[in-house]
């Protein structure tokens, strides 16, 4: 039998319904859903057209509104300007990190507690005006950027810091940050001011190092930057900033500071109201420049007066001008007055050198073959060129002198001999080698160009000759004297003067060496070792004895230049040296400009200075003392304190001034310069030139009357706008 199952009647009612409404599910429900979708999808069509079109016609307003409810938050990150240091690695110029204090009234008034809190705080710390401070911030509610003061040092601004940070005890300090930025600071004051130069506020150099190494001592601003909504929660993008590099200067600041010492005492000693020149400055300018002959490094650089290279806009620091005198200056006086004091006396004026230039005139003859140095010359005092009678500096004459005489002796007479000997075309060849003319280039903003204040030797006359010879008519700078001198000296080889030897990177590792350059030979060896010699005897048997230091041997050149216009009693006087006297390390160059003294004509004001500088550099560079120190010499390093004095003892009064003498005052060894019997006036004991008939003093045979000139009138090439040193006149009169 079979079975079967049977369905409940009720069951298959549900099934046949579900099966009805599957369908009309289905049908109708799928034609709504994709009538939905497709509406929906149209929206976000529609609505992504309409975004691009509003981004198309006015998204930059959009972004625009957007950021203006929103804090940007950018910041320049500043740069650190590189050091300048010594060539003993101390600093003479670096940078230090400040802060600028600055008010955002904006931030302030956003608090209505903030206001009254924030100013107490600051006047706690900064004592500002606090009533001015109120006016300011709220008549000018927009204001995010108002700086207060500036240039403070981090001890200054970390007790509000320290306020700031503590949200307990002072939640309502507000709208108040620190600018960073970088002040230059000089930590030697005036300390080589003419070498080194300064900075403007804004990180650019004036003069000196600081002007012709300005894009290497200069980095670039890096910024942190990012657009903050409140709280600051959005990321931050930084880009570093790039310090500049360190530069090494040749410049030592012990023989630095040595020669400033030495500057400032003999100004110091020579001005005033009972110099002779009453209230003014112990000269017009004074400079020295320290020499290493043997690669051209400067090792000190110097004039007079000084500035204060942390204030060089200050005129009254120095002595200068009196405060009533600074305030009748217009501004175009002020700052003709401050470019005055800025000038670097060594490489930026020009002047005629003087019997300096003696040593390029013998050494050129003899290294052209003009002359052997068995030659003898007579002086009777005057030597006739071309109508023009020129004068030597004793004018009673030197009677016979060797080449080698000629030059301890400083004679004009024999100097205008050995240069006709030469002819002006030879002369001026070598001249233009010892680079008179030409730029040396050294590496310092401001040298002067001396191009048109040479000879051209198609146009020179008999009488440019004769005087070039001794160092007048043409026109050069130290530092051109220096560096040809150091040929002269140094075996004939031409350095380019330096002042920096090396560049490095911020952290010190070095990018760049600078060694001594030779330019070029401009006499050779053997002619180098003569004037060696020559110049020895200068010091020892000649003019320039008063610059021999105590204990040392030394070789040198003295020198007076009468300046133009002629017959004014205005000279140049200078000595340059150099020791020691086999295997020269240094040379000392030392220029006075217009001395403040009734008889200017005296190279002994300089020979003063560089005995000095001589007398303390030596033993410092270890050049050790050969030769035996005299009683007289002791009491010389006692004044100056390079000696213990004895117990109980007092340095003795000096007898007379130092630098009576001038040029020619000692007699050369043989006795060639004995005078001739000569009218002597009873009453004054002076003397008369059987050549002039001028008066001269008994004991130098040098003018009493200091106008007298021996150049008979003869010009010389000047440009008075380009140096100043040179007074009135124009070119070549």
């Amino acid at each position: 039998m079979r079975s079967s199952k049977v369905r409940p009647v009720h069951s298959r009612k549900i099934d046949t319904e579900n099966e009805k409404k599957g369908k009309r599910f289905s049908l109708k429900m799928q034609k709504k859903l994709v009538v939905l979708f497709m509406a929906v999808l149209l929206a976000f069509v529609t609505l992504s057209v309409r975004l691009i079109m509003i981004n198309k016609e006015n998204g930059e307003n959009y972004k625009k509104q957007i950021l203006s409810q929103q804090t940007y938050d950018s910041k320049t990150l500043p740069y650190k300007r590189g050091d300048i240091l010594d060539a003993q690695g101390s600093k003479l110029a670096y940078s230090e990190k400040v802060y600028n204090l600055v008010v955002d009234s904006k931030m302030i008034l956003q608090s209505k507690d903030a206001l009254e809190p924030t100013l107490a705080a600051l006047d706690a710390c900064f004592h500002v005006d606090i009533e001015e401070m109120r006016k300011y911030i709220v008549d000018h509610p927009s204001s995010q950027y108002y700086v207060v003061l500036k240039q403070l040092s981090y001890e200054e601004i970390a007790p509000f810091q320290e306020m700031q940070n503590n949200k307990k005890e002072y939640p309502n300090i507000k709208g108040v940050w620190f600018e960073e930025e970088y002040r230059r600071v000089y930590p030697y004051g005036s300390l080589a001011c003419d070498a080194i130069g300064f900075t403007t506020a804004d990180n650019v150099g004036a003069f000196g190092l600081e002007e012709y190494y300005n894009d290497i001592l200069n980095g670039t601003n890096g910024r942190e930057y990012g657009y903050l909504a409140e709280g600051s929660n959005l990321e931050r993008t930084t880009k570093a900033a790039k310090d500049g590099k360190i530069i090494v200067s040749t410049i030592d600041a012990n023989i630095q500071g040595i020669v400033e010492k030495y500057i400032a005492q003999w100004n110091h000693e020579h001005e005033g109201e009972n110099a002779y020149r009453a209230g003014e400055l112990g000269s017009y300018n004074t400079g020295v420049i320290v020499m290493d002959p043997r690669n051209g490094e400067i090792l000190a650089m110097a004039g007079y007066p000084a500035f204060d290279l942390n204030n060089p806009r200050s005129l009254s620091g120095n002595g200068l001008y009196t405060s009533e005198e600074i305030g009748a200056m217009d501004n175009d006086a002020y700052y003709e007055a401050l470019n005055e004091l800025w000038r670097n006396f060594c490489i930026s004026d020009t002047f005629e050198l003087g019997s300096t230039a003696k040593s390029l005139t013998i050494a050129a003859a003899l290294d052209s073959g003009c002359i052997n140095g068995t030659e003898q010359y007579y002086c009777s005092g005057v030597y006739e060129v071309s109508g023009h009678k020129i004068k030597c500096n004793r004018r009673i004459g030197h009677d016979m002198l060797s080449v080698s005489g000629a030059l301890e002796q400083s004679c004009n007479v024999a100097l205008m001999q050995i240069g006709q000997s030469m002819g002006a075309d030879l002369f001026m060849e070598y001249i233009s080698n010892f680079n008179m003319g030409l730029k040396t280039n050294i590496d310092l903003a401001g040298e002067a160009r001396t191009d048109t204040l040479v000879y051209d030797p198609a146009n020179m006359v008999a009488s440019d000759l004769a005087i070039s010879t001794f160092g007048q008519g043409y026109n050069a700078t130290m530092i051109q004297m220096a560096a040809a001198f150091c040929s002269v000296i140094n075996g004939g080889y031409y350095y380019q003067p330096h002042m920096v030897k090396e560049i490095r990177n911020p952290d010190g590792s070095t990018v760049e060496k600078i060694d001594g350059r030779v330019l070029k030979q401009t006499i050779s060896e053997s002619t180098s070792q003569t004037m060696r010699g020559y110049l020895a005897n200068v010091c020892s048997i000649g003019t320039g004895n008063h610059a021999v230091p105590a204990g040392y041997l030394i070789g040198g050149k003295t020198g007076t230049a009468e300046m133009y216009p002629r017959k004014t009693g205005n000279y140049v006087v200078s000595f340059i040296g150099f020791a020691p006297i086999d295997d020269p390390q240094v040379v000392v160059y030392v220029v006075i400009d217009r001395p403040n003294v009734q008889d200017q004509p005296y190279s002994s004001f300089a020979q003063e200075i560089a005995k000095n500088i001589f007398t303390e550099i030596l033993p410092y560079l270890q050049i050790f003392r050969t030769e035996e120190i005299s009683e007289e010499d002791e009491q010389h390093l006692i004044d100056l304190g390079i000696i213990p004095g004895k117990v109980g003892e007092t340095p003795e009064d000096e007898e007379g001034e130092e630098g009576e003498g001038g040029e020619g005052e000692e007699p050369e060894e043989g006795g060639e310069n004995e005078a001739p019997p000569l009218e002597t006036d009873p009453e004054t004991g002076y003397v008369k030139d059987p050549n002039t008939g001028q008066w001269l003093y008994p004991d130098t045979y040098e003018p009493v009357d200091p106008t007298a000139s021996c150049l008979d009138g003869i010009g010389a090439m000047v440009d008075e706008n380009a140096n100043p040193v040179m007074g009135e006149g124009s070119l070549r009169q």
